[in-house]
């Protein structure tokens, strides 16, 4: 693996599932199995076939001969035609001569197109691999902390109380969705047109005399042959410039950064040190400063986010190659689009396994979140309090029943016993209020305790459990299908 990510840490994660030894020997295998197919459909011999398949390995694809067709690329706008020219010179050293079949009615942008569809393949493989993890870990996360209470935090304040098992239940439904869309959408068919599209060098190839429906059969299914091959699809039509399956994957690869990276973002939120809710997991080496020796960097999720932010950026150059392409071959768009997308996919697939590693790790503070939820004070209960304690105040100088209550919460901000104190002298204060049965207005200890259950953050939670056995059952359904 030649590995050149200085300035992308943990790309060596991915990048040899798509780096130019990775392209190089896609193309090649490309090339050998399309030779494969025309034996299967009968153009060739099976031993040509052979020797076309042992030849990918003659071809030298060290680092060396890899910046040599680098520089020689140059000549033809691509890396097929330099590298056909080293692949026909295998396979002519061992059969002995050269052999038609290699390349036989291709052009350099079916190899190319097709040869990318190989390496995203992989990279799918194991996206769908890491995502798996990072699902089966944040599924756990959430059973184990369903009913861990934590102040919710919206518009970067204090909100309502909630449970850590939520918050990671939201991080699966993200995580999961975005593994769902790997498998359906994230994936290249073989690209097959010729010269423009039209099929013509193919149609010749397969003519064997007879009339222009069975000629075209016979390049239908030697087309499916290649693509059996490869374990590909077969596309409906030519899409030399029709790259709305590029921008399919591409998408769907920025979308898993952006899922992936909201998680960092929390992540990130969480572990710092004066909120301390969460804590990344350690490695020789990982999250060192070399200033500052007493501090752990979350690493692992500065990566994430890193990733999110950058994918965007990626994903318009995409878009832009897509827009610009233009009569029956692109000129420049396509060109523009390889190493953008394949950026995209290395940078997503090494973030999955960043977020397994970061997922599969993460230790909860639950002591420290209950102490933050504690010091956020009386007003995350405000709306429980508003909503039980408005039919039971009257409206006074010209406050309404939940005014009175807001107005209570903001003189004891912190204590709760002295809000529920001032809340039960109001109550007392009131003609015949309509309390709850069990609640004896004459009775101060009955009040109080009513009121300090609502005061309770656990008691008001909403539909935290249910929303919490659905993302794991969704999790478990999704894995079954």
């Amino acid at each position: 693996m030649i590995i050149t990510g200085l300035l992308t840490p943990g790309s060596h994660r991915a990048a040899e599932l798509l780096d130019d030894r990775a392209v190089a020997r896609a193309i090649l295998l490309t090339e050998a199995a399309w030779v494969t197919a025309q034996s299967r459909l009968g153009l060739v011999p099976e031993r040509i076939a052979e020797i076309a398949r042992d030849a990918v390995d003659h071809v030298d694809v060290a680092e060396a001969a890899l910046n040599r067709l680098a520089v020689a690329s140059e000549g033809g706008g691509n890396p097929v035609i330099p590298l056909l020219a080293d692949y026909r010179a295998a396979v002519t050293e061992i059969h002995g001569s050269p052999v038609g079949a290699v390349h036989a009615s291709l052009t350099s942008q079916d190899v190319m197109d097709t040869a990318l569809a190989l390496g995203l393949k992989a990279a799918r493989d194991s996206l769908v691999s890491d995502l798996t993890r990072t699902g089966d870990a944040l599924a756990e996360l959430v059973r184990t902390h369903a009913d861990t209470v934590m102040v919710g935090r919206t518009l970067t304040q204090h909100a309502l109380p909630m449970s850590f098992g939520l918050k990671a239940a939201s991080w699966l439904a993200g995580v999961d969705d975005a593994a769902r869309d790997v498998l359906d959408r994230a994936h290249l068919p073989v690209s097959y047109g010729g010269a423009a599209g039209t099929l013509a060098a193919g149609m010749a190839l397969c003519d064997q005399g007879g009339s222009a429906e069975q000629t075209a059969d016979r390049l239908f299914t030697l087309i499916g042959y290649w693509a059996e091959e490869l374990a590909l699809a077969v596309p409906d039509q030519v899409w030399h410039t029709d790259r709305v399956p590029v921008l399919r994957v591409a998408g769907v690869l920025a979308e898993t950064t952006a899922a992936l990276g909201r998680m960092a973002n929390d992540v990130l939120l969480l572990s710092r040190p004066e909120v301390g809710e969460v804590r990344e997991p350690t490695a020789e080496g990982r999250g060192v400063s070399s200033a500052m020796p007493q501090k752990q960097n979350p690493v692992l999720s500065v990566l994430l986010k890193r990733t999110a932010l950058a994918a965007p950026h990626l994903l318009s150059q995409v878009h832009s190659g897509a827009a610009a392409a233009v009569d029956e071959r692109p000129d420049g768009g396509w060109h523009a689009e390889w190493p953008a997308l394949r950026d995209l996919a290395v940078a997503a697939t090494a973030a999955a396994s960043h977020a397994a590693e970061l997922t599969e790790g993460l230790t909860v503070n639950s002591q420290r979140m209950a102490e933050n939820l504690r010091q956020a004070g009386t007003g995350v209960m405000a709306e429980r309090l508003g909503a039980a304690l408005t039919p039971v105040l009257a409206g006074s100088d010209g406050s309404t029943a939940k005014q009175r209550v807001q107005a209570a919460v903001r003189e004891h901000p912190l204590d709760a016993e002295a809000l529920a104190d001032h809340l039960t002298d109001l109550i007392e204060g009131e003609d015949s209020p309509s309390l709850p049965d069990g609640v004896n207005q004459r009775e101060r200890a009955s009040v109080g305790a009513w009121l300090r259950q609502l005061l309770d953050p656990r008691g008001y939670l909403g539909a935290t459990p249910h929303l919490c056995d659905r993302a794991v059952e969704n999790h478990r359904e999704r894995l079954i299908s």
